[in-house]
This record gives C-alpha cells, sequence and structure tokens, in this order.
C-alpha cells in the first residue's frame, strides 16, 4: 500500500503553549568538536545515554547493557549512492551536481550549482563520462536525464558526497566508512549516520542477549543539508523522502509489543519510517513518501528508544530529538556533551535516547 505525503504533523495543545521558535534550537558548538573523519573502529565511538535528567557516559560497544532481551532494534538499510558529479555546460561553464533521488532508470532529481542557471534542453558533460539533458526544474531541484542508466552511471562515475560540514573530499577510507555494515538498498545522498556506529562485534552482542533485529528503507534526499530558514516553524516545509516499511518488520514489532519489549529506533531515519507509517493509528505497510516534521508536542505512537548521533544547530533533527526526549533534556546533553569533548555530527559519537513520556 502506498500512502499519502504527511507533512508538518498538527501540534497539540502543549506544542501550541509552547511557542517556540527556531532561536530555541540553537547552541554554540566550538569547530574543533565536529568530526571530521571517522575512528579507526566503528564501536570505538562514545555513547551518552540520556533517560530524563539523567545522562552516562559509555562506550558503543557496551550498547547491549543498555537494552533488555525481547526489545526490537530497527535498521535502516538504504546505501549512500555517488552522487556527487561534477562538469560542464555546453556553454564550458562548471556545474556540479548532488543527486536527490532517481525517478525511473533514466531520469534524477538533483541540486545543481553553476554560475548560471541552466536552461530546459541544455546539456552537460560531467565526470568527462556521462551526458546530461535538462528537462526542467522543479523548485530547487532540477530533473535531469541521463544518457543510459542513471543508477549505474552515478555509481561508475560519481564520488561519495560527505556532508559540507567536513572540511574534505571524499577517500578512499570513506568508501567503506560512510556506509553502515548493513546497507544495501542503494538510494541515499546522506548515510543514515547513527548506523555508523555498528560494527559485526555490536550486532552480534545485541542478538546474543536476545535483541531482534527489523529493517526499514528510508532514502536520505540532499534537503537533510538544508537549513530551517523561518523564525516560525509552523512555516517551515520538508522536503519529501521514499520508505518502505515490510509486514516482516510491523509483524516484529506487534511480536515485540506482545512480549513487552521495547522498539528501539536506530536513527532519526528509522524513526520517520515508523511514526510516518502510524500517524492513523495502526502502522501501515508498504512504500510511501513522508515529510513529517516531528517538533516538540509531537505524538509518538511506536518508538520507544532512539540511537542517534549530535545534530545541526536550528536542524530539523535537533527538533526531533527534542521532541522525542525533552527540550531541557537535549539542551542539557548536549552541553554536557560540549563541556567532555564528545564529537559532533556524521562521524562524530552518538546518544541512547529514552522518549520522555507525556507529563
Amino acid at each position: 500500500m502506498t500512502r499519502g505525503n504527511p507533512s508538518v504533523a498538527m501540534p497539540s495543545a502543549a506544542a501550541i503553549m509552547m511557542r517556540l521558535t527556531l532561536a530555541d534550537f540553537d547552541y554554540a558548538l566550538p569547530p574543533e568538536l565536529i568530526a571530521q573523519a571517522p575512528l579507526s573502529q566503528r564501536s570505538a565511538s562514545r555513547l551518552l545515554v540520556v533517560d530524563g535528567d539523567c545522562r552516562t557516559d559509555v562506550n558503543f560497544v557496551d550498547l547491549s547493557r543498555w537494552l533488555r532481551a525481547g526489545d526490537l532494534l530497527v535498521l535502516n538499510d538504504s546505501r549512500v549512492l555517488h552522487a556527487r558529479l561534477l562538469g560542464r555546460k555546453e556553454s564550458g561553464g562548471q556545474v556540479e551536481i548532488l543527486v536527490e533521488r532517481l525517478l525511473d532508470h533514466s531520469v534524477v532529481l538533483a541540486q545543481l550549482r553553476a554560475s548560471k542557471s541552466p536552461q530546459p534542453g541544455s546539456r552537460m558533460r560531467l565526470e568527462d563520462a556521462v551526458d546530461v539533458e535538462v528537462l526542467g526544474r522543479e523548485d530547487e531541484f532540477y530533473r535531469l536525464q541521463f544518457a543510459g542508466d542513471a543508477a549505474d552511471l552515478i555509481e561508475r562515475h560519481g564520488r561519495l558526497p560527505l556532508p559540507p560540514y567536513i572540511g574534505r573530499a571524499a577517500e578512499a577510507p570513506d568508501e567503506e566508512r560512510y556506509q553502515t555494515v548493513y546497507a544495501r538498498e542503494k538510494g541515499s545522498v546522506a548515510a543514515p549516520t547513527a548506523g555508523l556506529h555498528f560494527d559485526q562485534k555490536v550486532i552480534a552482542n545485541l542478538r546474543e542477549k536476545g535483541v531482534g533485529i527489523a529493517w526499514v528503507t528510508l532514502h536520505v534526499g540532499a534537503g537533510t543539508f538544508q537549513p530551517v530558514r523561518v523564525s516560525d516553524l509552523a512555516e517551515h516545509r520538508m522536503h519529501s523522502e521514499r520508505y518502505v516499511l515490510p509486514q516482516a518488520t510491523v509483524d516484529a514489532i506487534a511480536a515485540t509489543r506482545a512480549r513487552g519489549g521495547r522498539v528501539v529506533a536506530v536513527g532519526t531515519t528509522s524513526l520517520r519510517v515508523l511514526e510516518s507509517a502510524a500517524l492513523d493509528g495502526d502502522l501501515i505497510v508498504g512504500a510511501g513518501e513522508t515529510a513529517l516534521f516531528v517538533t516538540p508536542g509531537f505524538e509518538f505512537r511506536v518508538v520507544d528508544m532512539l540511537v542517534t548521533n549530535f545534530h545541526l544547530p536550528k536542524s530539523t533533527l535537533l527538533m526531533l530529538v527534542s521532541a522525542f526526549a525533552g527540550l531541557d533534556e537535549i539542551r542539557a546533553a548536549y552541553a554536557h556533551a560540549i563541556a567532555t569533548g564528545y564529537r559532533f555530527f556524521s562521524y562524530g559519537d552518538a546518544m541512547l535516547l529514552h522518549r520522555r513520556l507525556p507529563q
């Protein structure tokens, strides 16, 4: 079944009373805490466990200590595309492409950076190997026609798109480390970074303890790096992203609930799939699109705990985790993380958040 396009969730009375603005989600981060490269071992990262006012500093390899037999871990198996391509227009001007999504076998939606916007019908040559025609524009994105199988050409000739806050080009080690060990469904332009901490040892420890594992797919779009540009959060509109929620995962969640276990989402992407699919009450199986924007006051229906990285100031992801664990609790946790030298963003450290229960 294909769902519609859930957008901004209707705010609760509590959210309306809070009247939060963009400034409420700002914080000062020393630049040296922005991780520029991964650690030598995935699970060597630190883990800040947040349960209300209680904060505990541990290592990610010890994640299984904080979960119980009968809990269910939900992972996003999306794989990052080589979505960044450089080239030239017919006029000779330089152009940079960041693929947002594949529309069919030869057409993509992409962000495009050039000195002058290309017109429909114009052509470009990317990476001295790929011919592309501009079909048209959709808001800030361009619809591009590839001369062949777009996914194959992108993978063979494109570059891994590291986030803009990593001040270097992708290198050979990033080909492995900017993918999760379980990535399999090609389609993202940014990694579901909470999953980068998992290695086979961590997964084996979880299985040995009796923690179940289930899968969703959400292909992260280039819009994940777009800043919120409005002070009034009600005016912000999220970019839509594709997801798949399998029947097996819905069944696993039902079984987890029946045995009194907890649903633990790995990453905000997994959480957004589950909560988007449950907006009408019951979880709805299938493929769909989500533009779900989660802010404080949102009613969570599925997820009990969340594994996540540290997020950018004034970002929609920081708003999501504040909704999940509590705004004051997240502010205190981030202040603690900065004071104790945690590493931030994609290649940084992680948090394990307990959902804050309604007061």
